[in-house]
């Protein structure tokens, strides 16, 4: 697999995502932010940081849930869930670092209907990616690209917190 740097400014996405989410935001008293791990995790304690509600910040790990399990097999980092505030009737940001066929979202509302029924789910996403398989479309979104199947959109934070995207190719003979 080789790694290849892309022209995006990926700080400058989140300062375009926590405007976007700020305004859908507006005047809601009930809001949380929940990110999926690990990006959607470390975008949704910026986001909740910023937005000053750490109060209502929430992380979740799909792995569980997702409808590609047996095929995909476990991720090795897996993550426990934490949502430590009332969900049913909560306006909830949901938070993905890179959105494509929607499985992902799929997964993540099932856990958090395991933990209430909030009043409305918004999707926010660092970068769109297209290649959809699920009717599924984010509400606040930092950029939107095209890549080739074969190729993947990473998110990685350094040590001082700092964002940075990647694309990785997967450069494997098919035929092996």
């Amino acid at each position: 697999m080789s790694t290849t740097n892309l022209d995006l400014d990926a700080e400058a996405l989140y300062r375009e995502l926590l405007a976007q989410v700020r305004a859908g935001l507006g005047g809601v008293s009930d809001a949380a932010i929940v990110g999926i791990h690990s990006g959607g995790a470390w975008l949704a304690e910026r986001l909740a940081r910023d937005l000053d509600l750490t109060a209502r910040l929430g992380s979740i790990d799909v792995s569980f849930y997702r409808d590609d399990y047996a095929r995909k097999g476990l991720h090795p980092d897996v993550k426990p869930t934490h949502i430590r505030f009332a969900v049913d009737g909560a306006t909830v940001v949901l938070v993905d670092d890179v959105l494509q066929t929607g499985r992902t979202t799929r997964a993540a509302i099932n856990v958090l209907f395991d933990y209430g029924r909030p009043a409305c789910i918004k999707l926010a996403a660092l970068a769109d990616r297209g290649g959809r398989e699920l009717p599924v479309a984010a509400d606040f979104v930092g950029t939107r690209v095209s890549l080739a199947a074969n190729q993947s959109l990473c998110l990685q934070r350094d040590e001082t917190g700092q964002l940075s995207l990647t694309i990785e190719e997967d450069n494997a003979d098919p035929a092996q």
